[in-house]
């Protein structure tokens, strides 16, 4: 079976990252509802940056069809009700083992 990785990158206001770190593990049952696996987060203090990669099976259209469903969900929705407004930038990408 084929495994979608999304590569997620955002900027966070300095200062403000303890806050999104702090509401980040909130929304993840809400991702693992609709099938994603989160791999790994990484917050890169030097630069304000939080970096974390999710996963989904299936290819790149079945990712970007749950992620759809989900964006759109009514529990997303409830878990954004309490999000940080912290992130300045955001570079999402899909991404293979280099090897």
């Amino acid at each position: 079976m084929t495994t979608t990785v999304q590569l997620r990158r955002y900027t966070v206001e300095p200062g403000r990252m303890a806050e999104f770190v702090a509401w980040f593990p909130g929304i993840l049952p809400v991702r693992e509802q609709y099938g994603f696996r989160v791999l790994e987060a990484w917050v890169d203090e030097a630069n304000d940056a939080f970096v974390w990669s999710v996963a989904l099976d299936g290819d790149e259209a079945r990712f970007l069809e749950v992620e759809a469903t989900y964006n759109a969900s009514a529990e997303r929705a409830a878990a954004f009700e309490t999000f940080p407004k912290v992130i300045t930038a955001q570079l999402n990408s899909f991404v293979r083992p280099a090897r």
